[in-house]
């Protein structure tokens, strides 16, 4: 089997996970295109991480199956071993060795010759911007650059398919930006990345796909966009003198089926669910009312009103 020819990187069906009488993971369907960024979102205790152990073939499922390239997670768990890397929120890395140390020793390891071992960490150490730091021990290296190495071991093997938990987790916005380009150029050349993350804008700038689950189930899955979507219509923001505060929120109700205005405070009016087809008429009877409009926005519901819609919960917290 060839990893040109399985169009899924990952599927499974009803896959179920129970620890005494709490069932963390109840029947998740779930298929990841190859090549692609799928992001799992879920409040804490919501049965995300569990459901990637048993894909990552840490944690044995109860019932229910999970394939990796086609293979099952169970039956030949040595092979999807071999197809993936795993990335976890801390860096499985040895403080008192040099970054090219670390890497020398996971690829031999990974059973890379000596020679082949030393090419290989200095490819990943060049391609993730380390190598001027490549003979420093780790204990001086920043969080960031500890983070950049702990993901070059991963791809040592340059598996197919990556898991990434919580990669961002502690790093400055410079570092994070960089991270969030070198995913990017990894599913460029083909490899499919499995994320979690607590970083809404994260999953909203890098994911294909997005899952939420809550309670041990998938109760949302789509692309971004179609998550926005399916919570509701555009939001519409306008900005007016305190003086007209008042007159034009009335005005607003009156467009906006009256209880739609869900905020007006800094003399700004906001509409969770606007009704855009009205706009026009709407700006004529602010403007025939003789008030002023400062601002004007109107944009589809962040990824965070998604979530909270969702789950209830305003934020990603660490994962379950």
């Amino acid at each position: 089997m060839t990893m040109a020819a399985v169009e899924s990187a990952i599927e499974t069906t009803g896959l179920t996970k129970s620890f005494g009488a709490f069932r963390a993971v109840d029947g998740i369907d779930l298929t990841v295109r190859a090549g692609t960024v799928c992001a799992v979102l879920g409040p804490n205790g919501a049965g995300k991480t569990t459901t990637v152990r048993m894909i990552a073939t840490l944690v044995r499922p109860d019932a229910g199956s999970a394939k990796v390239f086609g293979y099952d997670v169970v039956r030949d768990a040595a092979t999807v071993r071999s197809l993936i890397g795993v990335t976890g929120q801390y860096a499985s890395v040895d403080e008192d060795l040099t970054a090219r140390e670390n890497l020398t020793i996971f690829a031999r390891l990974l059973g890379l010759s000596g020679p082949d071992s030393g090419r290989r960490a200095d490819e990943l150490l060049d391609e993730f911007g380390l190598q001027d730091s490549a003979r420093r021990p780790l204990r001086h290296f920043s969080g960031g650059m500890r983070r950049r190495l702990d993901l070059a071991a991963s791809l040592i093997a340059r598996p197919p398919l990556l898991f990434l938990d919580e990669p961002t987790t502690g790093l400055d916005p410079r570092t994070r930006a960089q991270m969030w380009q070198t995913v990017r150029e990894l599913v460029a050349t083909g490899t499919t990345v499995l994320l979690t993350t607590q970083y809404l804008d994260e999953a909203d700038a890098l994911a294909d796909h997005v899952v939420v689950i809550d309670h041990g189930r998938v109760v949302a899955n789509g692309t971004a966009d179609e998550l926005k979507t399916a919570v509701g219509a555009a939001a519409l923001t306008l900005r007016v003198d305190r003086a007209d505060l008042a007159e034009a929120t009335a005005i607003v109700q009156r467009f906006n089926s009256g209880s739609a205005v869900v905020a007006a405070e800094e003399g700004r009016i906001r509409v969770g669910s606007a009704n855009t087809d009205a706009l026009p008429e709407l700006l004529l009877a602010l403007r025939t009312a003789g008030i002023a409009v400062r601002e004007l926005g109107v944009a589809q519901p962040s990824l965070d009103e998604v979530f909270f819609a969702i789950t209830g919960t305003a934020r990603v917290p660490e994962p379950a």
